[in-house]
């Protein structure tokens, strides 16, 4: 029986294409030319005998079997990599303080601290969970090593992404249909209020604050309560809650710059040197950025 081997190299490359969104994008990451980036993956799919990526699209897409594959190759990779750490590798020790507002933890930060953990097990991660505009100050005062935020200023961390903002109301009571338009809000500094208010008033739409919370999980039990509508990131918008927009009445919101702000103090550990790295090339690349 003749059994073919999937090579490092070729899936390195492929999870670098599906990470950075192209082929092009991958080439400079791996340190080689395009047309080897695309050799590299052909030579993949004729061991597996199918394909893998539609390069059609743009961001490439994965086939269904595409999907399979990515699962296998990212635990392959991480096992390989912990493999020649626990030989030839640093032991990293130490805590890092990890701050992120509820809304990004689950899907932005879990899959970053799946990776991050299995390789550094000697690190302590002590998890912060406040809003943007509380763990921004705690950053620059070098009370929090890390911190993905919303930000409002490109002065504060490396952008990420942007995040897209959606209206949000319970269809239970339809909230939306009233004049004034009862909102909930978080504080008065948060971005995601001053984008609510400023679509509203280009809008013309009379509103009023009915309810005030900085935590979303009452900023959820205001809308299904029927207080209110709210803003929220789209990737914490609960799928129960309809997403409102022209059609009920509002208008589009700026989305959020996501961006990981970094203190000074944390610039000699190299514990958080790989955390920040990881974050960066996660989720930068997810979004191709």
């Amino acid at each position: 029986m003749n059994v073919k081997n999937l090579q490092i190299d070729w899936l390195k490359c492929f999870v670098t294409v599906v990470d950075t969104g192209s082929l092009s994008n991958a080439a400079p990451e791996l340190y080689r030319s395009q047309s080897a980036v695309s050799m590299q993956i052909k030579k993949l799919e004729e061991v597996l005998n199918c394909q893998l990526l539609i390069r059609t699209q743009r961001p490439v897409e994965l086939t269904a079997q595409g999907q399979i594959l990515l699962g296998y190759a990212r635990r392959i990779l991480d096992l390989h990599t912990e493999a020649l750490m626990a030989f030839n590798g640093e032991e990293l020790q130490g805590r890092i303080r990890l701050g992120v507002p509820d809304d990004y933890a689950a899907k932005y930060l879990t899959p970053v601290l799946k990776r991050f953990a299995p390789l550094y097990s000697g690190v302590e991660i002590e998890l912060i969970c406040e809003q943007s505009t509380s763990l921004i100050p705690r950053v620059e005062n070098d009370d929090i090593d890390l911190a993905l935020i919303s930000r409002g200023n490109p002065r504060q961390g490396t952008l990420l992404f942007h995040e897209p903002m959606v209206w949000v109301g319970s269809p239970q009571f339809e909230i939306w249909r009233e004049d004034p338009l009862p909102i909930a809000v978080y504080e008065s500094t948060s971005l995601a209020k001053k984008s609510a208010i400023n679509s509203l008033a280009l809008q013309g739409r009379r509103y009023r604050v009915v309810y005030n919370s900085s935590s979303l999980a009452g900023q959820i039990a205001a809308v299904e309560s029927g207080l209110a509508i709210a803003v929220f990131t789209q990737c914490s918008a609960p799928q129960h809650l309809t997403i409102l927009g022209a059609d009920h009445g509002l208008g589009p919101l700026e989305p959020m710059e996501t961006a990981v702000y970094r203190s000074k103090s944390s610039l000699e550990s190299k514990a958080v040197d790989h955390l920040y790295e990881l974050l960066v090339k996660t989720l930068r690349h997810s979004f191709n950025i």
